[in-house]
């Protein structure tokens, strides 16, 4: 076995091998240094060996920067781990394409009391039954701590230890497709957590004086650098049957070269999909508004899969809530539910009030419309409210049932949050786990500051470093055979089913296609056509119709009093439905 290490800073590098409990030397073998800054040492590792690597002539452990398993943490030693050991059952699992799918969004920490992977198992049934088809998982790498969102991860290639390793997350995906489900797994490229990066140490991981949000940005000019991103990428897909990746915050990505770095994702991921013989997704987080992302290359784009359309949630949400303060303000506007389900974006070249600038390009009228994920709710829209409430803690039921009907009947490919279809009253807050007092009042300090700008109450700001708060934002499963919560589950259960049944909710062309909002007493009226099938969410206070097709009938209302009758759709004041001529 030849064990393989980028330290180009380093001129002298030792792998130190150390007995079970990862803290007594059992040796050190001096690495041959090659080309590059590379280094090589011939040693067969077994599995579970403790390991690490020692620079220069210190004596300090560092744990491997493509460690797979971090038992003690990620200030400690690596923990050796064989992939290819696995014994997979899912030999006839042919994948799931994006396209007509329903993706559901969780965080392994609170989706289950356990947290683990293991426990996510015995819930798939579940999301089954609902009529999910892709498990997107909130990253589930090495960070310092027990509880965190994922996005602090310093250790890449690693699987949470707290969450059962990388063996159960193995276990996990192989369930999954078993029950079939398509595993997305969320991944950040943009940035390292604030506690445990090693990698400066090693190589110019990080471009010095070119910073993003959350810090140092990624030195995307070196060759090694981008090996380990890509790399990264095609692990989760190969070696854990991953089905696509969520890559988070990309417009974070600094990278001037000719070929940018999220367009060789795509490349091979496109290549491991057809060496594998099953459909691979990439979908990407962006802040750009920019269709080159899932244009396909031939065409002078990336080839990504899908992205997220923010300005779909920011008009479901003013829609929904009336809330019009710090970025939804533009999306008040009466012609916004029109734009974004016609064209996708809002902001397509238009004055952004909130960047103080013009923002965004149109999406060309041929792009498929599942290449855009919507959704009424997620992690960050969520969880970066000041309480992390959800709409289920403010809304009544005849909103949340709009927030469903709206949300699985978008042109877009639906996303849910965990929880959110059954009104879930659990918080889903901010929460970290810092080990460091200092960085951990730094975090605490900094979230009250960030929510006081924006006019919050700094009293409703939960502290992230306190217990309560993770706890408080774990689901309750007994909820939902609760009372309004099984209605709300049964409802979307309900669309899930009409989705897949109709064909016009599945449609890629924007033929058929067209919106519109109208004033009414006390709100507004939503229309979204869909060929023949009509679909009516009424958020005003009198009743609203809309003519439908000859021969309609109505497939769903949320409400009692909903009337078709000589070709004109009736619905109450609060209600929504969707009706159709027959198939």
């Amino acid at each position: 076995m030849s064990i393989d290490l980028w330290a180009p800073k380093s001129d002298r590098v030792r792998l130190r091998r150390l007995d079970e409990s990862g803290v007594n030397v059992v040796e050190d073998v001096e690495m041959e240094p090659g080309i590059g800054g590379w280094w090589t040492a011939a040693v067969d590792l077994a599995d579970d060996e403790r390991y690490g690597f020692v620079l220069g002539d210190g004596d300090d452990l560092r744990p491997d920067p493509r460690s797979r398993r971090q038992p003690a943490g990620v200030h400690e030693a690596s923990a050796w781990f064989d992939p290819s050991t696995f014994a997979w059952t899912d030999a006839a699992w042919t994948g799931r394409q994006l396209a007509g799918g329903l993706i559901y969004e969780l965080h392994l920490g609170t989706f289950t009391p356990e947290g683990t992977l293991d426990a996510a198992i015995e819930r798939l049934d579940h999301l089954v039954d609902l009529g999910v088809t892709h498990v997107e998982l909130l990253p589930v790498n090495g960070f310092n701590g027990v509880w965190n969102w994922g996005y602090d991860g310093v250790l890449w290639y690693t699987v949470h230890e707290a969450y059962g390793g990388p063996a159960a997350y193995q276990r996990f995906v192989d369930a999954a497709h078993a029950a079939g489900l398509a595993v997305v797994q969320d991944v950040v490229y943009n940035h390292l957590g604030p506690s445990g990066n090693y990698l400066p140490e090693f190589g110019p991981y990080l471009r010095e004086g070119s910073r993003n949000t959350w810090g140092d940005s990624i030195n995307l000019d070196e060759d090694a650098v981008r090996s380990y991103i890509l790399e990264n990428a095609l692990m989760w897909m190969r070696d854990y049957h991953v089905d696509g990746l969520r890559l988070d915050a990309v417009h974070a990505l600094l990278d001037e070269r000719p070929v940018h770095v999220l367009q060789e994702i795509a490349e091979r991921t496109d290549a491991l999909s057809a060496h594998r013989g099953i459909p691979l997704t990439t979908i990407a987080e962006s802040d750009m508004n920019d269709p080159k992302l899932i244009l396909p290359r031939e065409a002078g784009g990336y080839g990504l899969t899908a992205q997220w359309s923010d300005d779909w949630h920011h008009t479901a949400h003013v829609a929904l809530t009336g809330e019009t303060i710090g970025y939804y303000e533009d999306f008040a506007a009466i012609d916004a539910f029109e734009k974004v389900s016609e064209g996708g974006f809002f902001h397509d070249g238009t004055y952004s009030t909130f960047r103080g600038r013009a923002h965004g390009h149109p999406i060309p009228e041929d792009v498929p419309n599942w290449r855009l994920v919507t959704f009424a709710q997620d992690h960050d829209q969520i969880g970066n409210r000041a309480a992390g409430d959800r709409l289920s803690q403010s809304l009544p039921f005849d909103r949340l049932a709009a927030a469903a009907v709206l949300t699985l009947t978008a042109p877009g490919t639906p996303m849910l949050f965990m929880g959110e279809e059954w009104g879930a009253t659990t918080p889903w807050q901010f929460f970290t786990s810092h080990p460091e007092p200092e960085l951990g009042e730094a975090t605490a300090k900094g979230r009250v500051a960030e929510f006081e700008k924006m006019g919050w109450d700094e009293s409703v700001v939960p502290d992230p470093q306190d217990p309560d708060t993770f706890h408080r934002s774990k689901l309750d499963w007994s909820e939902p055979d609760g009372d309004g919560h099984a209605e709300l589950l049964a409802l979307y259960r309900e669309l899930a089913k009409l989705r897949r049944a109709r064909p016009e909710l599945t449609d890629p062309s924007r033929h058929g296609l067209s919106a519109r909002a109208l004033e009414a007493p006390g709100g507004r009226v939503y229309e979204l056509h869909r060929g023949d099938l009509v679909v009516l969410v009424n958020l005003s206070d009198a009743e609203a119709a809309v003519p439908v097709a000859s021969g309609a009938g109505v497939l769903l209302a949320t409400v009692d009093g909903t009337v078709l009758e000589d070709g004109l759709l009736t619905v109450p004041a609060g209600g929504s439905a969707i009706a159709a001529p027959a198939l």
